[in-house]
């Protein structure tokens, strides 16, 4: 299966980066870094987006000794946890690859906080000076790498209301709420609905959730009803942090009657827009 390319947009860019004016050229091979999430609560999601980059005939290779990027120690205070879990990590990207990741905060924290981490180590700083530049987060590497547009002639799918959910470190950091925007825009039969406060915190934030369940509760809950008002079907998200805590929080609800949209990975609804029957539904699957 073969997709034409996505109409010009911006050019894809990570925070430290020149920006660059025309769309990088299309790798041959890129590796993989699923992140600790994907790959325990959220398998389907990495396999759709693994999909989508072998379907545009590019090889991907997938580490097996990967685990965790060292955010969740790092953001609860733990550096040097944080500095171990990641310095395993530094050995699995030798070939000059594009490294895909499909979270924006995990991209955000190897872009923004390894070279921190590694800063008084020469010799792992060198590692990390080699590895950054090359860290895509999916939504802007499936935008300017992959085009991802249906073929004309391919059925047209049912008109879907979708909001777009993208988390704090991810809109901050890494700015993939704009290639998220331009991805839902550029499918046919998607409606882009504009949720209220819709860059304010789901309140998973990680460890915030496990050390704040109340306070996270009533931010998950509100946001909750925001997507709920924006008249939304399906809400899609390139984080599953945030997905995996916005949805249980709406299953709770929808098990009390209420009417509530799904969640689902970007990569997953590329993917059932584009025709796959086996795309995962909700961010669970």
């Amino acid at each position: 299966m073969r997709y034409p390319a996505l109409p010009a947009g911006e050019p894809i860019h990570c925070p430290g980066e020149p920006m660059r004016t025309n769309p990088p050229p299309r790798p041959q091979r890129v590796y993989f870094f699923s992140t600790c999430l994907v790959d325990l609560a959220a398998p389907q999601a990495g396999i759709d987006a693994i999909t989508l980059i072998r379907d545009a005939g590019i090889e991907v290779d997938f580490p097996k000794a990967q685990s965790c990027c060292g955010q969740p120690a790092f953001t609860s205070g733990y550096t040097e946890e944080a500095r171990r879990v990641a310095r395993m990590q530094l050995a699995l990207f030798p070939e000059p690859w594009p490294i895909v990741v499909p979270s924006g905060s995990c991209a955000g924290m190897i872009v923004h906080e390894w070279p921190r981490l590694f800063a008084d180590d020469p010799a792992l700083a060198a590692r990390v000076a080699h590895i950054v530049p090359r860290v895509v987060e999916w939504s802007f590497f499936a935008r300017d790498v992959l085009g991802l547009a249906p073929a004309a002639a391919a059925p047209a799918p049912r008109p879907v209301k979708v909001a777009l959910h993208t988390s704090c470190a991810a809109r901050r950091e890494m700015g993939s709420h704009v290639p998220g925007e331009a991805l839902l825009r550029a499918l046919p039969g998607v409606e882009l609905m504009e949720p209220k406060r819709n860059a304010e915190c789901c309140g998973f934030g990680g460890t915030f959730a496990a050390r704040h369940p109340a306070i996270s509760g009533a931010m998950v809950h509100e946001k909750v009803d925001t997507l709920r008002d924006s008249g939304a079907e399906v809400v899609v998200s390139a984080d599953c942090g945030c997905l995996l805590n916005i949805h249980h929080a709406a299953e709770k609800r929808r098990a009390q009657g209420e009417v509530l949209p799904r969640f689902v990975h970007l990569a997953s609804f590329l993917r059932e827009r584009l025709g796959a029957a086996d795309a995962a539904q909700q961010v669970t699957d």
